[in-house]
C-alpha cells in the first residue's frame, strides 16, 4: 500500500483550463473516489496520476517518490478502462497474462499469478474462452484480473461500470470494494454516479472545473455538504434562502420565508455574524409528515402531487408560495389527500446552513 500525493496540480488542453492548482491527498489503502459533473477534471486527474498526462504545473508523489514525469508503464499501476481494452484475438489467459510476458516474467510464474488473479474475481473456469464468448459482466472480471497480475502499487479504475446494466453495476460494486481490501491497494475510481460514489468509497471529493470542492467521507460529503454546489450535485435537496438571526457552538438560527429554522452549519463555515445571508440545504427524505405541529423546523402546508414507489412516496409539499420536495418512507399518506392540511417537520441536525457567496443567486428546490 502507499499514499498518493499531489501539489498544485495544473493541466491545459487549449483554452481549457482542466485543472486548476489541485492538491490532494489520498491515503495508503483508501478506495478514494474522484467525482463530478462532465468535464469537471477527474478524468484528468486520474489519468495525470496513472502517467497518461503530464502536468503543466505541479507534482505527483507515490509515498515518497516523485512520479510526475515517470512513464506509465514504470509507476508499477493497474489501470481499469470504460472500455475493457481486451484483445479480442487472445483467450481470457493470455489477456490476463499479456503485462507479465512484457515484464519478463518467467512462464511458471506467468501460470501462477494468472491462475490466482483469475480466481480471485472467480473467472478461473473461463480461461479458455476469447472476449467475445463472455457477457459485459465477465469482461470486466477479466479486465480487473489483468489489473492485478501485475501486482500494481496502486489501481487507477476510469468509470468501469458504466457499460453494464442496472444488476451487475449492483453487483460488480461489491466485488471491486471486496478485491481492493483483499489485495491491499491503495484504488482511485472515476465515476460519474453518485450512489456508486456514496456506496464503495472510504472518502470522496467532489471536483467543479478543475478545482476541489470538498473531500470526505460519503456521510460527509451528503449530510454536511460545504457548498450549495456539492449538496446540489450529491443526491436531492431543498434550498431555503434566509439570513442569520443568531449563531453559536456550531448551530444557527435562521429567518426564512417559511418560518425560523435551527440548523448545523456546514463543513468550512462556522459561525456566522447576525444578518449574514445564508442558504439550508434539507434533503426530501429529512422531513416528517404529520397532522400535527413539532415544536422546531416545523412549517404548515399540502400535498400537491404524490408519486408513490411503494416502500417511499415522492411528494410535492406546498407551504406559502414554496413548493418543497418531501419523501415520505412506508407513507401513511396516500388517497385523497391532496389539499389537506399537514406539517412538515425536520431535525436540527438535517438542517445544512450553507454559506452564501455575495453575488450569488437562489437556485430552485
Amino acid at each position: 500500500m502507499i499514499s498518493i500525493s499531489v501539489r498544485g496540480l495544473t493541466k491545459t488542453f487549449g483554452e481549457v483550463k482542466a485543472l486548476d492548482d489541485l492538491s490532494l491527498d489520498i491515503e495508503p489503502g483508501e478506495l478514494f473516489f474522484l467525482l463530478g459533473p462532465s468535464g469537471c477534471g477527474k478524468t484528468t486527474l486520474l489519468r495525470s496520476m496513472a502517467g497518461f498526462y503530464t502536468p503543466d504545473a505541479g507534482r505527483i508523489f507515490f509515498g515518497r517518490e516523485e512520479v510526475t514525469r515517470v512513464p506509465a508503464h514504470k509507476r508499477n499501476t493497474g489501470m481499469m478502462f470504460q472500455s475493457y481494452a481486451l484483445w479480442p484475438h487472445l483467450t481470457v489467459e493470455k489477456n490476463v497474462a499479456f503485462g507479465l510476458e512484457e515484464r519478463k516474467v518467467s512462464r511458471r510464474e506467468i501460470r501462477r499469478r494468472v491462475r490466482e488473479a483469475l480466481e480471485s474475481v472467480r473467472m478461473d473456469e473461463y480461461a479458455a474462452r476469447k472476449p467475445n464468448q463472455l457477457s459485459g459482466g465477465q469482461q470486466q472480471r477479466v479486465a480487473l484480473a489483468r489489473a492485478l497480475v501485475i501486482r500494481p502499487q496502486c489501481l487507477f479504475l476510469d468509470e468501469p461500470l458504466s457499460n453494464l446494466d442496472a444488476k451487475l453495476r449492483l453487483e460488480m460494486r461489491g466485488e471491486i470494494r471486496r478485491i481492493c481490501k483483499e489485495f491491499e491497494l491503495t484504488a482511485v475510481y472515476v465515476t460519474h454516479d453518485q450512489k456508486e460514489a456514496l456506496a464503495m468509497s472510504d472518502r470522496l471529493a467532489v471536483l467543479d472545473s478543475g478545482k476541489l470542492l470538498q473531500v470526505g467521507t460519503p456521510w460527509e460529503i451528503y449530510r454536511r455538504p460545504a457548498s450549495e454546489t456539492v449538496a446540489h450535485f450529491i443526491g436531492e435537496t431543498n434550498f431555503v434562502e434566509g439570513v442569520i438571526m443568531r449563531s453559536g457552538a456550531g448551530m444557527a438560527s435562521v429567518d426564512t420565508a417559511l418560518g425560523e429554522f435551527q440548523g448545523v452549519c456546514s463543513n468550512g463555515n462556522g459561525d456566522q455574524a447576525e444578518g449574514t445571508k445564508v442558504l439550508l440545504s434539507i434533503r426530501p427524505e429529512s422531513w416528517r409528515l404529520d397532522r400535527f405541529r413539532d415544536e422546531t423546523n416545523s412549517i404548515p402546508g399540502k400535498i400537491r402531487k404524490t408519486v408513490y414507489l411503494g416502500e417511499i412516496s415522492q411528494h410535492e409539499f406546498e407551504s406559502g408560495e414554496s413548493t418543497l420536495k418531501v419523501f415520505e418512507l412506508n407513507p401513511r399518506f396516500l388517497g385523497d389527500v391532496a389539499g389537506q392540511e399537514f406539517y412538515a417537520s425536520v431535525d436540527p441536525e438535517d438542517v445544512v446552513v450553507l454559506g452564501r457567496p455575495p453575488d450569488s443567486a437562489g437556485p430552485g428546490s
